[in-house]
Order: C-alpha cells, then structure tokens, then sequence
C-alpha cells in the first residue's frame, strides 16, 4: 500500500496545536518564551489566525498583517510551520453594526445580535465579500511563506439561519431541485394531504417554528439546503485559494457526527479533512473503554469521508474541557493514549486546542499545553512533551493507511428522514446510538471497519452491515444489489427502504426500490415495544436472543429462515433470514436486539468472507496501519490493570526492542506499535 505523508517537510506526524499569540502582543516575554516551550514540548506546528479578523482588521478597511508575519517568521525559524485559519468564523463588532444582515436569524424569525462565534449569515453578500477581501490579503502576502503548511477554512461551521436571504436562496434552490415545476415539489412532498399545496415556488418557507413543520419532505429538503448554502459559502473562501495558493492544501476541522451538515459534501471541496475530539473522558455513565470506543467510531467515520489519504486530529484538549456538565481531568497516562488511538486510526497528527490559556474570554478554563501557571514543569506539559517524543519514535508511519474489508453504512440524510419521520418510538430510534453499538462488536474483536455512505464503491469490501436505512437515496438500492452480486455478503436490519429521497413511501412492500428481491422478504407490519414488553428469537442451536423497541412481521419469499421469534401474535414468523443473490448473501435482522448478541452472526459472516478476528482481552483496543512494505500494529489498554495479548513479532517503536514472544505485556495504560513486514496479499 502506498504511504501518503501529508508533510513530510515537518518530519511526519504534526504535533502542536491552536496558538494565539494576538492576545500577547503587548507580552513579548510571553512571546519568546511561548517558542522555547514549544520545542521542549515536540511542537513542530501550530494553527494562526481561527478568530483574528479583528486583529486584521481593526476597522473596516484598515488591516494589519506585520503582527503575523512576524509570529510566522520566528516560528519558521525554530522549525515550526504553520497552519493558517481564515477568520470567517467570528466576525468583528463593525460588521454587523454597518451591516445588520449579516447576523443570523432564528428559527422564529428573531435576528440575532452581535456576540458568540458562528452567528453570520450564510447568505449574506455583505459577509461573503467582506471575508473574501480578507482572504486575498493573506493567500497574496503568505501564499508563499516556507512556514505555511496548509490552509484551514473557518471553523466548526454549522448553523442554520431563517433570514430572508435564506429563505430566498432556499426557494431558489428547490425550483433548481425541481425543474421550475412546482407540480413536481407537490408531488414529491405529498401536499394534497392537509390541503398544503403550493401554486408558486414564492409560497415556500423554511421551516419555522411558528410555521410549516408538519412536511417530511420540507424539513429533510431544508436540512439538505443549509447543507448546501453552507458549502457554497466555503467555496467562496476555498476557491481564493485554490486560484492563489494551488500549491497550498486545504482542510475544515469537522465535529464527529453533525446534526446540522452532511459532511460528506463539505469533505468534497477539501485537499484532506480534520475533525476536533473531546470526548467525555472518565463519566459515569460508561468505562472509559466505552468512551474510546465511541471516539475511535468518530474518527473513522471523519477518516472515510476521503480514505484515500491521513486525516488531521485538529483540536482535542491536554487536559480538561470546558463547557461540559462535568470536566474531568484526564488522568495521568490517558492523553497518551488518546493522541496514540487518533494515530492508530488514521491521522498525520495531534493538534490541541489550545496551546496556551488566555486569562479571559469564554474558554478562559478550557485546557491547554501551557497553564496560566505558564510554566513547563507541570504534569500537563510533562505528558504533551511525552506525546511528541512518542510522535518521533513512530514517525515512520505518518502516511501510511488503514486497510479494511467491512463496513458500516451510515447516511445524514438517513438520520434527517428517520429523525423526522412519524413512526416508531420517538425516544427509542436512536440511530446513531444504533450505528455506534453495532461498529462497537467489530472493534471489540480488532476488525477495522469503515464508516462510509450508501453512494460510496463497496468493491473493495466483503461484509458490509447497513443498519436502519430507512431513506434510500437514488442508486442505493442498485449499489447494495451490485455488492452482493458480486460475492458480498450485506446485512440490514428493520426499518429498511420505508421512503424514497423526498420521504415517500415506497409502495408494494417494504424494503422498497427492489430491496425486497435482494433480502427474499417483505416487511408487512413494524411493532414498537415498550420498555416493559418482551419478545425474543429462537434459532434452531438452541440460541435466544432478546428483542426490544422494534419488531418487523415479515413475510418471506425466497429467502431462508435463520430464527424466530418467540412471542406475540407473530410468535414462530420470521425474524431473522439469508437470502442468496448472486454470488453473495443477504442477511436481514428484523428486530432490535444488543449487537453483542448478534455476535455469532458476524461471526459467521466474517468467517465466510475470510476476514481475521483477534482474541483481544477485555479493554484493549487494536488498529493496523498499512506502508509500503511494514505494516504497524497499534495495541491500546484502556483499563487500570495489565492486560496479555496475543502478537505476531516484530518491533515495538515505541521502546525500540524486539517482540520475539507471542504474548505482549501491556500496563496500565499501556500502549505497543509493532512494526512487521507486510504479509503479501
């Protein structure tokens, strides 16, 4: 497999993170020792500028760049490069007091006023052209700087704003979405019922809490609009430049599973994506095991959306959070292990936000490499400089990628559609809990497993699980025939191919669009449980699983009955079947049952499409990276206590010793990256 380093220029892995030196400015000693931490700390790279427009621009059309040139300079010359932020995501005071449209308006038609971060209009001409001139500036005076590494577009972005301009661009874009017919929007939103029909595309609102919310297929199309407003707005900064900077790359930094944009669209305009990690270190709801593993199911879904190359981890904290419920204090030996995890999933580097606290401002207490004790010798900066040596000894891999057969089908719209549908439970849906449970019992077992969307190439996998796709999007159904046609084996379960793309029912049968011929059922009737019934399903070894929340009745055509159910009125009917298709089978759970339960059936599928499984012991995580000619396998412990596992030899980069034994050691906390030659395929 061919290495991707994304800079080699820096030595491999980035190490740094968020450095706001505007704040210090009158602080010179602040300054000059900011730099002289940073190479004792392993920094080799730090993010400028995320919210400096007002620094640039103090009063519109004054600007001043001297500051960060000088900043940029003297860290070049200490050998650390740069990552420059455009400002669009905090616009300054005199913005939106000389142009009010710029701020956002609520979803009960309220504007907004000045404050917070994130809180421009999409829409705004005014907004767009004022961040564009500010964005030539830089690409003109730094395109060529030997520091810069990489541009990166705003930040967290996401919002939805109802303004007028909004809601004229969304009217504009469904008669683009529509083909100028209305008819057609009638139609495909079923308007007759309630008598909601539209004459004129002009009648059409957004959703507004004191209006239209009772359209399915408004509320997807709206979530589908902001989307796109969204990402026109990014191109606008994007395509500054890539007109003049071409040679410079470009990222976004994501946050795990939005609610408010489908990151697959944005990741398109991108040279590479980046994502920011703060999980809820040391809850109690869950062990930190648990925690991990949901982390590690975020930053592959952030590593599918271009798998092609590393991602970046662009923020996480060294220590403790802020604006959580509770904010936990990583304990001693954890940072380690998370900055590690994000490696061993996929990305060139660990990036903080941020490197040293600001003495004011909303996040004043959020965590950073340098404490307002400003000094190296504390716990924190100890572990952060043990990150960047461990970053050094491992830089080999930087670039490398992982390797995956299986699966995970996740979609935004999917979730939009479900979230928004009128069926089931409304509290017990829960897809995305969903998703994340079911990748879990993959991980648990060492099988890596891509997060990728319905429309992406499943040829490069032989087992691909497709949970609660609910919405079919065009060309989903024909993709998931195609895979299983060709030897794949596919498994979904209930609350499949209910709706087409505008939240139309498919009608002859669920799953709909030709899935009921792929899977040999139909699902009649979907049962929603209380929490106090019961039900279960019986195989013929004697095994029983639990079912809870959802029951399909189905009725089954050419495929084969694995299990039944135990209870009911649909007591001994169908629960769980294998179709064969082609050359591969597809598999179809008709219940909610704990993914752990559904085990064997992986198991079985994994076994049949020949993909390994590992004997990991309780709390150990484990990753493979993918060079040119070595493969790197990343054991993680997450638990309190010294865990065996089983290895293959080779040698532990991160003590530089052998591995001759079958069985490693690990400690508490402990972590091996085994590098060994990469068997032929």
């Amino acid at each position: 497999m061919e290495k991707r380093c994304l800079f080699p220029q820096a030595g491999g892995f980035l190490h740094g993170g968020d450095y706001n030196p505007d704040q210090w400015l009158d602080r010179p000693d602040i300054l000059k020792e900011d730099i002289r931490l940073m190479k004792l700390a392993g920094v080799n790279c730090v993010t400028l500028g995320v919210f400096s427009w007002v620094m640039y621009e103090p009063v519109e059309g004054q600007f001043s760049f001297d500051w960060l040139e000088e900043i940029m300079d003297r860290l070049y010359a200490e050998g650390i490069y740069t990552i420059l932020s455009t400002p669009s995501a905090a616009h300054p005071a005199w913005l939106d007091a000389a142009y009010p449209t710029v701020m956002m308006v609520k979803a009960n038609g309220e504007r907004n006023r000045h404050g917070g971060r994130g809180n421009s209009c999409w829409s705004s001409p005014k907004y767009r052209e004022k961040i564009g001139i500010i964005d030539r500036k830089l690409a003109s005076r730094f395109g060529s700087h030997p520091g810069l590494l990489l541009w990166h577009i705003s930040n967290e972005v996401g919002g939805e704003c109802f303004c007028p301009l909004c809601a004229e661009r969304f009217r504009e874009y469904l008669g683009r979405r529509f083909d100028q017919d209305i008819q057609k929007l009638n139609q495909a939103w079923w308007t007759p019922f309630w008598g909601h029909c539209y004459s004129d595309f002009a009648q059409i609102e957004p959703p507004y809490s004191n209006g239209e919310t009772s359209i399915p297929g408004l509320l997807v199309e709206w979530k589908r609009f902001t989307t796109w407003n969204i990402v026109d707005f990014l191109k606008t900064e994007i395509r500054i430049f890539k007109e003049l900077t071409p040679q410079i790359p470009v990222t976004l930094n994501f946050m795990s599973f939005s609610q408010k944009l489908d990151y697959r669209e944005a990741a398109k305009e991108l040279s590479l994506v980046s994502w920011d990690s703060y999980p809820a270190f040391h809850n109690d709801q869950e062990t930190l095991y648990e925690t991990m593993a949901k982390t590690a199911f975020h930053h592959v879904l952030i590593r599918s959306l271009k798998p092609e190359k590393p991602y970046l981890l662009m923020e996480c904290t060294p220590s403790v959070v802020h604006g959580m419920p509770y904010n936990k204090q990583k304990r001693p030996g954890v940072h380690r292990l998370a900055c590690l995890q994000a490696i061993a999933c996929g990305s060139d580097s660990v990036l903080y936000f941020q490197w040293r606290k600001n003495r004011g401002g909303h996040e004043q207490h959020h965590g950073a490499v340098v404490d307002h004790l400003g000094t190296g010798d504390t716990r924190i900066f100890r572990e952060v400089s043990e990150v960047g040596s461990m970053l050094r000894r491992i830089s080999e891999a930087a670039g490398s990628m992982p390797g995956s057969g299986a699966a995970l089908l996740v979609d935004w719209d999917n979730r939009w559609a479900l979230n928004e549908g009128r069926l089931a439970g409304e509290q017990t849906k829960n897809y995305e809990k969903t998703c994340i449970a079911l990748w879990k019992e993959f991980f648990r077992r060492g099988v890596e497993m891509n997060v990728v969307s319905t429309e992406a190439d499943l040829s490069g996998c032989r087992v691909v699980v497709a949970p609660m796709m609910y919405m079919l999007r065009p060309g989903t159904a024909a993709n998931l025939k195609r895979f299983v046609e060709n030897g794949g084996l596919l498994l979904a379960t209930y609350l499949t191919g209910y709706v087409d793309e505008h939240q139309l029912c498919y009608m002859g049968g669920f799953p709909g669009d030709g899935l009921s011929a792929l899977f040999g059922v139909i699902s009649e009737e979907l049962d929603t449980l209380y929490p106090s019934d019961r039900n279960g399903i019986r195989f013929a070894d004697g095994t029983h699983w639990e079912v809870y929340d959802y029951a399909e009745v189905l009725r089954v055509g050419s495929a084969e009955v694995l299990g039944v159910y135990a209870e009911d009125y649909y007591q001994d009917g169908a629960a769980v079947t294998c179709n064969t298709y082609g050359q591969g089978k597809a598999y179809y759970v008709a219940a909610r049952v704990a993914p752990a339960q559904m085990w064997t059936l992986f198991e079985r599928m994994l076994k049949e499409a020949g993909l390994p499984v590992k004997c990991l012991p309780e709390g150990v995580e484990y990753h493979q990276r993918r060079g040119e000619k070595d493969v790197y396998d990343f054991y993680l412990n997450w638990t309190t206590q010294a865990r065996d596992v089983p290895v293959a030899e080779g040698e532990d980069l991160l003590t530089g010793h052998p591995v001759t034994e079958n069985m490693l050691r690990l400690d508490p906390y402990g972590a091996a990256v085994i590098r060994r030659l990469a068997p032929e395929e």
